[in-house]
This record gives C-alpha cells, sequence and structure tokens, in this order.
C-alpha cells in the first residue's frame, strides 16, 4: 500500500476524527483539522493510534477564513512533505442550529438569527470550497489524487426544519458532483461518503442518539463504519471511481471493497426523474 498524506477536516471529533484515525491506522498520514483547541488531547490519546500517533498531526484552524485555508495546505506540506487529499468533513449541524432542542425539527426559516444562517452556510459550504480548491490546485498537476465530500440524506437536505444544514449540504452535493466533471480524467476524483443515517456524535440530540441505541430508533451508525469505505476510496483501487456517493450504513465490510462499493455506490449530484427530463436536442 502507498502511504499517502491527507487532510480531514473536523477532524478532532465525531466521524472526522474517527475517520482521521482509520487512515493513520491504515498506514496514511493525517493532518486532522478543528476549530477548538479542547479536542486535540482527546485525538492524540486515543488508544487506537498508539502504534501510528507519528503520523497524524492535529491542528487548530477555522477554515472559515481563506488564510486559515491556506495555512491548512501548508501545514500537510511542512509535516509531511506532500499532500495527496482531502476529505472535507467539517460542520454544523442541528446541536449547533437548535442547542436547546430534543431532536425534533428545527426552528422555521423565519425564526433563524442571520448569524446563524451565515456560520453554518460557511462552515458547511463555503469552507469546504475554499479547501477543496487549494488541494485540488495541487492535486491535478501530479495526476493523481482524493476528495471526498461529506453531504447528506437527501430526505435532509429537504426536510422541513432542516435550514440551513439541509441546504447548505445540498449545496456542497451538487458542488461534488460539478467538481467530477471537471477533474474527470485528471487523475483526481471527486466521491462523496455519508453515514447513511445518524450517527453516534455529537452532532446528533442525546435523546436520539439514546433513543437508537435503545431501540425506539433506527440504526445510528457508530463513527468508525466510515473508515472501509474511505480506506477503499482513497486507495488505488478506486481510481476509476469519480462523481459517486457511497452510504457507510449499507456498506458490508465482510464483501471485499469493490464489490461493497458496487452494491452501495450511486452518482452524486440530484437526479431528475425521467419524466422531468428534458427533450433531448437532436444533433
Amino acid at each position: 500500500m502507498t502511504s499517502r498524506v491527507f487532510i480531514v477536516t473536523g477532524g478532532l471529533r465525531g466521524l472526522g476524527r474517527a475517520m482521521a484515525i482509520g487512515l493513520a491506522a491504515g498506514g496514511h498520514r493525517v493532518v486532522a483539522v478543528g476549530h477548538l483547541q479542547q479536542d486535540v488531547e482527546p485525538l492524540l490519546g486515543d488508544p487506537k493510534l498508539a502504534s501510528c500517533r507519528d503520523r497524524i498531526a492535529p491542528l487548530v484552524s477555522d477554515i472559515r477564513d481563506p488564510a486559515a485555508c491556506d495555512r491548512t495546505v501548508e501545514a500537510a506540506f511542512d509535516r509531511f512533505g506532500q499532500l495527496d487529499g482531502l476529505i472535507n468533513n467539517a460542520g454544523l449541524t442541528f446541536t449547533y442550529i437548535s442547542p436547546d432542542g430534543k431532536g425534533g425539527p428545527g426552528p422555521r426559516f423565519w425564526e433563524i438569527a442571520d448569524e446563524i444562517t451565515q456560520n453554518v452556510i460557511n462552515t458547511n459550504y463555503v469552507a469546504a470550497a475554499q479547501m477543496a480548491k487549494r488541494v485540488a490546485a495541487h492535486l491535478v498537476p501530479k495526476g493523481w489524487g482524493r476528495i471526498v465530500n461529506v453531504t447528506t440524506k437527501l430526505e435532509t437536505m429537504n426536510r422541513p426544519g432542516t435550514t440551513p444544514y439541509g441546504p447548505s449540504k445540498a449545496a456542497l452535493e451538487m458542488a461534488s458532483e460539478v467538481w467530477a466533471k471537471e477533474t474527470a480524467g485528471t487523475g483526481v476524483t471527486v466521491n462523496i461518503l455519508n453515514p447513511g443515517a445518524g450517527a453516534h456524535t455529537e452532532g446528533i440530540a442525546p435523546e436520539l442518539r439514546k433513543a437508537s441505541r435503545e431501540g425506539r430508533l433506527g440504526r445510528f451508525i457508530e463513527p468508525e463504519e466510515m473508515v472501509p469505505p474511505l480506506l477503499w476510496l482513497v486507495s488505488d483501487a478506486a481510481n476509476p471511481v469519480n462523481g459517486m456517493r457511497f452510504d457507510a450504513n449499507a456498506w458490508d465490510a465482510t464483501l471485499p471493497p469493490a464489490e461493497a462499493a458496487a452494491r452501495t455506490g450511486i452518482p452524486a449530484g440530484f437526479r431528475m426523474k425521467e419524466k422531468e427530463a428534458p427533450p433531448r436536442e437532436l444533433d
């Protein structure tokens, strides 16, 4: 296996932390980016890093700031001497939008403070685009690289009570389709990896996580379930895979990765139903 260098945004907690640790344990080197200094020590103290702590570099950086994105990319080169990909995972979720909520529908769009809307859009889409732009500028010239974006289910994007989270993820979903088309043939791929369900992280209300563990709600994934599909997506075996989305809750880790991917992958973006498709112009 070739050891490569990846930036994981939102990499100090939740899904991002699990993916950063999984990449390091899988032999890669990782810059794990977060915005809270208090999250650094729990990452470095994780027992799963006992044999690979030298392969992970935590970085506190607010990637909503373009200058911070520049410094984040520079940090990968300064620490590991190269950069091979980006896992765009950083996000503000429902516990930020409605911190006093109990997991039900959030406030209606006209009830949400402008500052909350701006912060969610800046984190979930603008920061992801800023990071992807900078990373792709290094990857395309060398002819190999990976950008993996974390969006969400369509049912979450358009469900009432999800503004501005759902719309921000819809923007990243469509951007993923566009970026995949623009990187086609360059050796750089853009794909989506989602939980496919709720996850046992701080981004989900505690009441919902408790209900899931007690069997009163559908199964939520453990963050570590993101790792097997991610390790395949960043491998050479996935070189032909571009513009696809994969859900971790549907990934069967007992199967060969290519078979698990074939069973679960669908094109990124939004697909019109055939009857809604515009008529094709004749050549």
